[in-house]
């Protein structure tokens, strides 16, 4: 059965000095400080995370591909490269080095990966132009983060960059990062545990409240690690809207459950009862196969999860791939020599 893995990222083994490039920091790159493994660093020094070989080397990637049964992973940046912050010109030189680089290895292994690109929001104008790029150089879609600068992805602002993914029919996978009060809780590794479920939520919430779900439909848009927790606390949040209209219905008058039908989720939820009530609040055929591949919070066993459930085997399916095809907009022969 062929399995599609929807969440795993990438980088290039080599970044460039983007402090260098530009006169001023905050940007990642790479020490390859022993062979297979390097320390991702910001230029001001301080480490953010270490990764192995298979971060970076596509054969790799493959090997534990096969080792795991996973046929295709969909590849898309580590949510630090975003760089939202940068100036747009900048950001959009970043983008273009990572997308680059996705395309670059979809088209050597055009029949184990599928991508997504990176684009800079922080202007819609430059976004959009990359958007239309990443089309261009087969990327099926595009990984955001859950918000830009803080700002929240219902806002105005961002309201074209979202229909022209409808129009063009590319994929958006949304990722948190820059996590809301991670300053205030950095002890016990609280905003991987706490802040990126919440924000998660947050983008969500923001954009069925501010009306940009409702006004494009047919935007394919999912949320990573099974939407945070939107599902566990969607009846608060639909509470929330019943009794306060005038604090929650100021831009769409429908109820966020209407919108339970338009979204995907990654199947990243680490427990049987968690994936087992997301199809029970959206069906089969909105939630996909995703694993954070290749970090430790992530499913380390890709798969297991679904596979440990008593589901029937066309539920298993849409699981591995059924829905992931939809939500990418492609074909399983794109992924097969016949």
């Amino acid at each position: 059965m062929l399995k599609i893995d929807v969440h795993t990222h990438i980088l290039p083994k080599d970044i460039p000095n983007f402090k260098d490039r530009f006169g001023y920091g905050g940007f990642i790159t790479l020490d390859h400080y022993q062979p297979c493994s390097a320390h991702m660093v910001r230029d001001d020094g301080k480490q953010f995370r270490d990764i192995e070989e298979n971060c970076w080397e596509p054969v790799r990637r493959i090997d534990d591909m096969d080792s795991s049964g996973i046929g295709v992973q969909v590849l898309s940046t580590v949510p630090v490269m975003f760089s939202y912050w940068a100036k747009p010109a900048h950001g959009l030189e970043v983008s273009k080095f990572l997308n680059d680089h996705i395309a670059d290895i979809i088209t050597e292994f055009p029949l184990r990966f599928a991508g997504l690109g990176t684009v800079p929001l922080q202007s819609t104008e430059l976004a959009i132009t990359e958007l239309e790029r990443c089309k261009e150089i087969g990327l099926a879609g595009v990984q955001i983060g859950t918000n830009v600068n803080q700002l929240n992805l219902g806002e105005p602002r961002f309201f074209d960059f979202f229909s022209a993914c409808e129009e063009l029919g590319m994929a958006v996978f949304v990722h948190p990062w820059e996590m809301m009060g991670e300053q205030d809780m950095q002890k016990y590794w609280l905003p991987w545990l706490v802040g990126m479920p919440a924000e998660v939520s947050r983008a969500i919430c923001s954009l069925i409240f501010s009306g940009t779900l409702e006004r494009l439909p047919k935007l394919r848009i999912c949320f990573a690690h099974g939407g945070g927790s939107f599902p566990a606390t969607i009846g608060r949040i639909d509470h929330g809207f019943r009794v306060r209209p005038d604090l929650c219905a100021v831009d769409n008058p429908h109820s966020p459950r209407k919108y339970l039908s338009r979204i995907y989720f990654d199947s990243l939820v680490h427990e049987a009862a968690k994936l087992d009530y997301l199809l029970r609040l959206v069906g089969a055929d909105q939630v996909m196969l995703g694993t954070d591949y290749p970090f430790p919070l992530g499913e380390l066993e890709p798969g297991k999860l679904i596979t440990s459930m008593p589901y029937d085997e066309a539920i298993i399916e849409m699981l591995f791939h059924g829905a992931a095809l939809n939500w990418l907009g492609l074909d399983a022969g794109a992924f097969t020599n016949g």
